[in-house]
C-alpha cells in the first residue's frame, strides 16, 4: 500500500526537500544503474511500455486500456503484462488474470485491464511476457515498466499528469520522481500528456525537453453510463494516487458533492470505514460513488452499495491518429486515417 504523497512534493523545494536531497540522489543513482542493465529478454513480438516518472497515479491504466483497444482495432491480439501492484500473485509464476479473481491476488489495476484484453501478473516482466507469447500474444503492452530492465521495449510512452507535472523536480524521498526528468525523457519515445488544456500548455512550457518529444494529449474523462449527474447528491471516496482528481471530475459533472473521502493508494477498505460511508450517505440522502479501481477492491456484499464511475482516455485534436501512427511503427504497419 502506498501512503498519500507528502504535500511538499508538489511545492518548490524547501528545507525538508533539500535535507532529503542526498537520499534522492542515491535513489536516482540506483534507478540509473537498474535501467542501464541489458534486458533479460527480447520478445519476438513488439513490446509497448506505458510508464511514468512520478510515484502515484498519472493515468497509466486508462492509457494502457486505450492502447490495448487500439491494437485490437488494428487487428493485433495484444496481451498486457503488469506487476499487479498490491496483489500476492506478482510474487510467483505468471498468472493470467480472471475476472473472477480476488483483487487481493491480482491487484486492482490488473482486474480493470483484464476486462479489455488478456492480462498477466508477474513481478518478473520477462517471465510474464514469455507466458503471454506462449499464449498467443502478437504484441505486449507493458504496464508500468519504464524503469524495469527485464524486458526489451520497442516503444515507450511516458504518461504525464499535466496538473501535477513533475512536482518539485526531485527524486524520492525528496520529491515524487522515480528518476530525474532529463534521464527519463531521454529514454522515452513519446509523451502522453493528460489534463485540462491550460495545464497541458503549462507543463510543456515548464519542460521544453518534454515539448520536444512526439506527443499525444488528452484528458481522463468519465464514460457515459446513462446517469444525469447534475444536482445528484453524492458522497465520494477514492483510494488512488491523486483522489482529488476524482473529486474534481465529479464536480465537473455538476454533482452536489456532500463529502469527499481520500484514502491511500491501493488501500484496503475496512468494514468500519465502509459502514461509516454507508451511514454518511444515508444521512445525506446521497449516492455513494467511487472509482472503478476502488470498486474492484470492495467486498462482494458492499459492491452494490457504491456506484463506480468508469473513465477513459479521451484524446484531444489528432491524438487518436497520433496513437495509431506511434503503434504502427513497431508493428511494421502503415498508419491508416
Amino acid at each position: 500500500m502506498m501512503l498519500r504523497a507528502p504535500r511538499f512534493w508538489s511545492r518548490k523545494p524547501g528545507l525538508l526537500a533539500r535535507l532529503l536531497s542526498p537520499l534522492g540522489a542515491l535513489y536516482a543513482a540506483a534507478t540509473a544503474r537498474r535501467v542501464a542493465r541489458a534486458p533479460d529478454w527480447t520478445a519476438p513480438v513488439p513490446v509497448i511500455c506505458i510508464g511514468n516518472l512520478s510515484a502515484g497515479g498519472t493515468g497509466k491504466t486508462p492509457v494502457a486500456i486505450a492502447v490495448l483497444q487500439e491494437l485490437s482495432e488494428m487487428g493485433v491480439a495484444a496481451h498486457c503484462v503488469t506487476r499487479g501492484h498490491g496483489g500476492t500473485a506478482s510474487k510467483g509464476a505468471p498468472h493470467r488474470v480472471q475476472l473472477s479473481d480476488d483483487p487481493k491476488v491480482t491487484g486492482d489495476e490488473a482486474q480493470l485491464i483484464a476486462a479489455f484484453a488478456p492480462t498477466w501478473v508477474c513481478a518478473d516482466r520477462a517471465a510474464g511476457a514469455k507466458a503471454a507469447v506462449a499464449a498467443g500474444a502478437q504484441a505486449i503492452v507493458l504496464d508500468d515498466g519504464f524503469q524495469n530492465p527485464g524486458l526489451a521495449k520497442n516503444l515507450s510512452l511516458l504518461v504525464v499528469d499535466a496538473e501535477a507535472g513533475f512536482g518539485n523536480g526531485m527524486c524520492i524521498p525528496a520529491g515524487p520522481l522515480r528518476e530525474p526528468v532529463p534521464a527519463g525523457l531521454a529514454r522515452a519515445d513519446a509523451a502522453v500528456i493528460l489534463g485540462p488544456e491550460a495545464a497541458r500548455a503549462q507543463v510543456l512550457a515548464d519542460w521544453p525537453a518534454l515539448a520536444a518529444l512526439p506527443r499525444l494529449e488528452g484528458q481522463v474523462q468519465p464514460r457515459p453510463i446513462g446517469i444525469d449527474w447534475r444536482g445528484q447528491r453524492v458522497v465520494a471516496f477514492a483510494g488512488i494516487g491523486r483522489p482529488e482528481k476524482f473529486f474534481a471530475t465529479l464536480r465537473g459533472l455538476g454533482v452536489d458533492l456532500r463529502a469527499a473521502h481520500p484514502f491511500p493508494d491501493h488501500a484496503p477498505f475496512t468494514p468500519r470505514a465502509l459502514r461509516r460511508l454507508i451511514q454518511e450517505a444515508a444521512a445525506e440522502q446521497a449516492m455513494l460513488v467511487t472509482t472503478e479501481k476502488d470498486a474492484v477492491r470492495l467486498p462482494p456484499d458492499f459492491r452494490g452499495r457504491a456506484m463506480p464511475l468508469p473513465v477513459h482516455a479521451a484524446w484531444a485534436g489528432e491524438g487518436a491518429a497520433a496513437l495509431r501512427a506511434l503503434l504502427a511503427a513497431p508493428l511494421g504497419q502503415t498508419p491508416k486515417d
